[in-house]
Formats: C-alpha cells, sequence, structure tokens
C-alpha cells in the first residue's frame, strides 16, 4: 500500500505542474499607426492629373479646339494678311510667303500624363533626370484632335513648326515619338527645342520669341497653338498682371489664329503665385497658391 501524501503537498504539485505546462508568451509590441503612414503626402497635381488622364471632357475640349480650328483653316489660307505672329516677333512682310502652323508639344499634341503619375507614385517633384528618362521612351500618345487636325493642314501645304521648350539635344526622340503618334514630319528643322541658337536674336531663359521669328523668316504663320501664355507671345514679367498684359493686345486673335488648350496640372501659371521662386518649401508655395485663391468674401 502506498503512503498518501499531505493535502498541502498535493497542492504545491499541482501547481507546480501547470506552471511547467503553461507556455506565457510576452505581450505582443504594440504597433502605432502614425498619420504619416496612413495619409500619402499631399500631392498639388493629383486632382489635376486625374483629370487630365482619365476625363472624358479633356478629350471634349481638345476636339472642340481642333474642330473649330480646322473650320478656320480655309480662311486663313486665303487671307495674305492672316498672320498668327506677335508684333515683336515679326520683322518682315509676310504676304508672299508660304504657310506655317506653330504647335507647342507636350500637353499640345502629346500626352505626357503617365510620367506625372509616375512623379506623383514616388512623391517627388518635377526634375530634369526623370524628364529625360520619359522623352528618351518616346511613348507620349497623341491628344484628340491634333493628329487629324496637322495632317488635313498638311495635306493643303501648310508646313507644321514644333516648338517646344524640351531641350534642343532631344529632338531626335522627340521626332520619334511624333513620327510614331502619325505626326506630319517633313524635315529635320520642324523641331525648335529651347537652346536653339537663331542668328541675330537673344532669347531670355525659354522664352520661345526667338524661334517664333526664325519661323516667320521663312513662313506666313496661320495659327499657333499651345497651353502656355508663353506659347503664343513673351511675358515680359510672370506675375498675374503681367501675364495678363501680354496677351491683353491679341485678345481678338483667340480662337482665330490662337488656339490654348487646357492644362491644369504644370505651367508658368503656377509660379506667378509665388514670386517664381522654386526653392521655397512645397508647403510655402502651397500656402502661397491658396492666399491666392478667391472665396468672393469682403
Amino acid at each position: 500500500m502506498r503512503a498518501l501524501l499531505p493535502a498541502t503537498t498535493v497542492l504545491a504539485v499541482v501547481l507546480l505542474a501547470g506552471c511547467a505546462s503553461l507556455s506565457i508568451a510576452p505581450p505582443a509590441p504594440v504597433v502605432q499607426v502614425t498619420q504619416q503612414a496612413q495619409v500619402p503626402p499631399p500631392d498639388d497635381t493629383l486632382n489635376a492629373t486625374a483629370w487630365f488622364q482619365t476625363s472624358v471632357e479633356r478629350d471634349l475640349v481638345f476636339r472642340e479646339i481642333y474642330r473649330a480650328a480646322g473650320e478656320k483653316l480655309a480662311t486663313a489660307l486665303a487671307d495674305k494678311g492672316w498672320d498668327a505672329l506677335p508684333r515683336d516677333d515679326r520683322d518682315n512682310d509676310p504676304r508672299a510667303l508660304p504657310p506655317a502652323i506653330i504647335v507647342d508639344v507636350d500637353e499640345t499634341v502629346l500626352d505626357n500624363s503617365p510620367n506625372q503619375v509616375r512623379q506623383i507614385r514616388g512623391g517627388g517633384e518635377f526634375n530634369d533626370a526623370d524628364w529625360d528618362r520619359w522623352v528618351q521612351q518616346r511613348d507620349a500618345r497623341a491628344l484628340p484632335g491634333a493628329r487629324e487636325f496637322l495632317e488635313r493642314a498638311a495635306a493643303q501645304g501648310v508646313t507644321v513648326f514644333y516648338i517646344s521648350n524640351r531641350d534642343a539635344g532631344q529632338a531626335a526622340a522627340t521626332f520619334d515619338n511624333l513620327r510614331h503618334a502619325g505626326f506630319p514630319i517633313a524635315g529635320t528643322r520642324q523641331f525648335l527645342g529651347k537652346g536653339t541658337v537663331v542668328a541675330g536674336c537673344v532669347a531670355r531663359g525659354s522664352d520661345k520669341g526667338c524661334r517664333r521669328r526664325s519661323v516667320g523668316r521663312e513662313y506666313r504663320v496661320l495659327m499657333q497653338f499651345g497651353d502656355q501664355v508663353g506659347d503664343f507671345v513673351d511675358i515680359a514679367s510672370n506675375t498675374r498682371d503681367g501675364r495678363r498684359a501680354a496677351i491683353a493686345p491679341y485678345l481678338d486673335w483667340v480662337g482665330e489664329r490662337w488656339w490654348t488648350l487646357p492644362n491644369p496640372v504644370y505651367g508658368s501659371w503656377e509660379p506667378a503665385l509665388f514670386d517664381n521662386d522654386w526653392r521655397q518649401p512645397a508647403a510655402a508655395r502651397r500656402a502661397a497658391k491658396e492666399a491666392a485663391l478667391d472665396d468672393a468674401r469682403k
């Protein structure tokens, strides 16, 4: 017969056995989700890029503009006094010259919104290296109505000049992209990028006046197309008032000789709101743009 253990001894053995059999895990670490992890940093171009890339309305506006320009083309060709160059860019009599049309490239005939999407998703801002990689990719698509209009113009003997603030060194990639997208290209002189040297004319920064003048020396310019005021006329002072002053003498030409395409994503209108100083932090630039808004309260 086995001896019985005292009750207190039995209780102690049971408690020790229970402790040995249980695996007590350390407390789980507390994961704190910060506001920064939940919300991406603000990007001023997000809504505008979404509109430019996805909206049917953008396509309709582009088609309206190029279709309306097509309806004016016969009148422009027939009227030998019809010229779309601003007065400062014309230093000869154009009436006996062959016809031409000047178009900007980016967001006027080619759609670069995929590059903007990459910028948004990468959380950065515009930089020359990323932009050049996109240009060299040669994948920008034709914007609605642009190719059809320019093909129609070229078929009537109009030479199309592509005056762009893409760098002059990006000419080969730009020509390839334009050809691939179906735009009329007849010669290597039709692309005039930033840095193009024009005899007897000194350009200021990215102003296009000298390049427009170079076209005007040999052609009567029927129409100009662009998404920026600077695509039509040089701006002496890039302020809100300065931009309006530059365009004021030519308001009667809008919708006849000058055709403006919508671009809410970027442009010289933006730095005009923060003293053209890109060195400011993004938050300071954003605050200046917000301060420029008018809520109509007095």
